[in-house]
């Protein structure tokens, strides 16, 4: 027996409510209803006749809305609109006032709660005293009016309490100029346009045209609606900006990549909303940014709906394209939108990059950031718990909870009116599938103050994001009669260097002050400590009997793919006697996950530390011994473990390091003009001793170069190569040029050009809106690791979910679990 449809369950979406009816007194007789000013003039029909006041526009008894016919009746006297002008031109006044004037469309695009123009065509002149028009929208499948998904409005009077109106701003003898204002609170998505008029001969009602279609997103310019952001500057980067920077790697060897958005590229709107569709989400609920942000962080991962993106984690791409090799989200959209079926494959940083994409599309101020030390609690303890024996060996069949070196994901800007005051702002939206929340993989959206407070009883799945930033890592040991102890906490080795794109330019911004308190300070222990009472491991907090007077920290010197690595180990004793330390040292491959493979290499060694004193212990990795066991990402873990001679205390570490990739030099050659075929050359220097195959190489832009990939064939080892690619500039202004290059052997190879695209000649000239982070050479590589960086955090309170059910999940080999 098939399952049950639960789309339109009553509780599921934030629009829809239960209210049980009961009996009430009955209600008195109607009032009989006055007379249209129009009976006077004609008896022919009921519309004319007095069953219908001047204001009653809503669909007669059985009219389907929107069902009409394509040749409609026409008397003489009628008014009748022979055409409609909705002023949808890219360069008008309406798409440059609303913001939408980059969408490479030729409809009609406009933000809520803002007013637009546009001109009726007439076979009469528009006599006020003889005359009613009405205009006429709908949008979804079954459009009603009690839903807001059927909207008539009048001429000249405001609809009590929904934002709606229309005004005259002037008449001729064959056309009607209007000013529509519609509700801030209006539904998201393409609707169907009309319009109604009544004269003394009748009613007409104008044929639907799917030219006079109208797109109406979020406003995050309108100050009445959920999403306003307030600042300028924030707008241009977090809603304008087609292009921006995904931070991956390691807290100390922090890489960075550029990321095409292209959330206004052609087709991309209606693949977004296509993706709303997909899930069944009623249309009546797309108003809500609280919703829309939660569907569309359940829809890009493909697990429950077969939406955007298959995740894969195993290093297997054969069937599709490496996660690695992806430059941006707009080939990922178009494709989802024109099969149906999930794209192959994504990983945190293509599924956050998407997000970003979809959000900014609908107009909600969103950015992609990245969390290095990202904790993974499958038990909802919110502690990251490892698992030893009692000689210190990892119990992995125990160890379920991971610490990814890296995961990235979206906070996005709007109120929150679920939650107490002072949470809107920054929420937090996730759509790598990690961890079930109400029995559907998606997460968010949380307030970023909640997290910051360890209030994790405030929806949506605030422990596990708390536990992703400010969890502690506790190590528990098992004793001789099979219980276990507490034998070490690291309280500030999750959620370090939280950052995102800075606005205005290419730096990496950290961002951590707004998700975290100083760590160590008491506002953040009480933070960690307030969150773990709601926790399933309560109690550690109460009887805190660790200590220690020997410190460890591992450092790992500038390491490069294809060259030898070094790693440092550093003891340091604070107490006033010598301490000796028996030190294990284990070396093994590292998914970006946390989950490890087989250790490849491993020492033991003893140290002697004076007191006050220091030592360090150095191991050296050659690339032969590492390369055989490279996984994606090139990252290695190193744990330490050890035990003091005198006192008993347990040291424990894990430390994990990436090998830094090559990056791809991209120059453009020569001027670049909309609509003229414009060369780039490409060079790349393989550092490898071994043979690169099936080397495959992705360029795209926005405005500049659609999505295209080219098979670069074989490159020898340490061989450099220089090939060149044409594109065709679509949009002029200040664009970027991204592009990957991936092979079975190096991933994670990739560069941008900023390129000056001059309009057409006779064309219009680009609009002049500041661009941020677009002002690079025309000569650039990206993919650079970098030094922790980054400049004063921007930010402020943010506030919706269910806590998260318990972690039912999806796994597979080299995924976090």
């Amino acid at each position: 027996m098939p399952e049950p449809d639960t789309r339109m369950d009553v509780g599921r979406w934030a629009s829809a409510s239960y209210r049980v009816r009961q009996p009430g007194p009955s209600s008195p007789p109607p009032e009989r209803r006055k007379r249209s000013f129009f009976s006077k003039f004609c008896r022919c029909c009921k519309c004319c006749a007095g069953t219908r006041d001047d204001t009653d526009w809503g669909p007669a008894p059985g009219e389907v809305p929107g069902s009409r016919p394509a040749q409609p009746v026409i008397r003489e006297g009628m008014l009748v609109v022979s055409g409609m002008d909705l002023m949808g031109q890219r360069s008008g006044a309406n798409r440059r006032a609303h913001h939408t004037d980059e969408f490479e469309y030729d409809e009609l695009i406009v933000r809520r709660g803002q007013p637009f123009d546009i001109r009726l065509q007439l076979q009469q002149p528009y006599d006020p005293e003889l005359h009613r028009v009405c205009l006429e929208l709908l949008v979804g499948p079954t459009p009603q009016l009690s839903k807001a998904t059927h909207i008539l409005v009048p001429l000249g009077a405001p609809l009590p309490g929904l934002g709606w109106a229309a005004e005259v701003r002037d008449s001729t003898n064959d056309s009607l100029s209007l000013r529509v204002s519609t509700a801030p609170t209006a539904v998201i998505g393409k609707y169907r346009f009309s319009v109604k008029t009544r004269s003394p001969a009748g009613e007409y009602q104008m044929p639907f045209d799917p030219r006079n279609e109208i797109y109406i997103l979020f406003n995050p310019w309108c100050r009445e609606d959920a999403v306003y952001l307030p600042h300028d500057d924030w707008l241009e980067e977090y809603v304008l900006n087609e292009s921006g920077r995904i931070y991956y790697g390691t807290e100390s060897q922090i890489g960075e990549r550029t990321w095409n958005y292209g959330q206004f590229d052609r087709g991309m709107l209606d693949a977004c909303l296509y993706i709303l569709d997909r899930r069944g989400m009623p249309h009546s609920g797309r108003g809500d940014p609280i919703s829309v942000s939660r569907v569309v962080s359940a829809m890009v991962n493909s697990l429950d709906d077969n939406g955007v993106l298959v995740g894969n984690w195993t290093g297997d791409y054969a069937r599709g394209t490496n996660p690695s090799a992806w430059v941006g989200s707009v080939d990922i959209l178009r494709q989802y939108h024109r099969t149906g079926y999930p794209v192959l494959y994504g990983q945190c940083w293509v599924f956050a990059g998407v997000v970003t994409s979809v959000l900014r599309c609908f107009g909600i101020a969103t950015r992609t950031v990245t969390n290095y030390n990202s904790a993974h609690d499958t038990d909802v303890s919110l502690t990251m718990d490892i698992y030893f024996d009692e000689n210190m060996k990892p119990l992995e069949r125990l160890n379920a909870d991971s610490v990814w070196n890296f995961h990235v994901w979206n906070d996005c800007w709007m109120t929150r009116p679920d939650l107490p005051s002072g949470y809107d702002g920054w929420q937090v939206v996730d759509a790598t599938p990690q961890e079930t929340s109400s029995g559907i993989f998606c997460c968010g959206p949380c307030s970023v103050e909640a997290i910051k407070n360890g209030l994790v009883y405030l929806k949506y799945d605030a422990p596990f994001i708390f536990a992703e930033v400010n969890s502690d890592k506790v190590y528990w040991q098992r004793q001789a009669d099979g219980t276990y102890k507490i034998v070490y906490v690291e309280e500030k080795a999750i959620g370090h260097l939280i950052s995102t794109k800075a606005v205005g330019s290419h730096e990496r911004h950290d961002i951590t002050d707004i998700y975290k308190h100083p760590e160590g300070s008491e506002a953040e222990r009480q933070a960690v400590e307030t969150a773990a009472r709601h926790g399933t491991k309560a109690h550690i907090y109460k009887n805190k009997e660790w200590g220690e007077d020997v410190s460890l920290s591992v450092e790992t010197s500038e390491a490069v793919m294809g060259q030898d690595v070094s790693v440092q180990v550093a003891l340091s004793n604070r107490g006033s006697s010598s301490r000796s330390v028996s030190l294990k040292l284990h070396l093994a491959p590292m998914f970006y996950t946390g989950v490890t493979g087989s250790t490849f290499k491993q020492e033991s060694r003893q140290v002697e530390i004076p007191p006050g004193g220091a030592q360090s212990v150095r191991m050296v990795v050659s690339y032969a011994e590492y390369q055989p066991h490279l996984v994606d990402q090139a990252a290695l873990m190193l744990s330490v473990s050890g035990k003091v001679a005198q006192t008993g205390q347990v040291l424990a570490k894990q430390h994990s390091f990436r090998l830094r990739t090559p990056e791809l030099t991209l120059t453009v050659l020569g001027p670049a003009v909309v609509g003229k075929e414009t060369q780039v050359q490409v060079v790349f220097k393989n550092p490898l001793p071994q043979t690169l195959t099936g080397a495959v190489f992705h360029m795209e832009g926005s405005g500049v170069s659609s999505p295209k990939a080219t098979n670069i064939g074989t490159i020898g080892g340490h061989q450099t190569i220089s090939f060149r690619q044409t594109f065709v500039p679509l949009r002029a202004g200040r664009r970027q040029l991204v592009a990957s290059l991936d092979s079975p052997q190096l991933s994670q190879v990739h560069g941008v050009v900023t390129v000056d695209v001059a309009p057409a000649a006779g064309g219009q000239p680009a609009p002049t809106r500041s661009s941020p982070a677009r002002e690079a050479p025309a000569r650039s590589s990206p993919a650079r690791g970098s030094p922790a960086r980054g400049s004063p955090a921007r930010g402020s309170p943010s506030r919706q979910p269910n806590p998260r059910n318990s972690p039912a999940r999806h796994r597979e080999p080299g995924r976090a679990g």
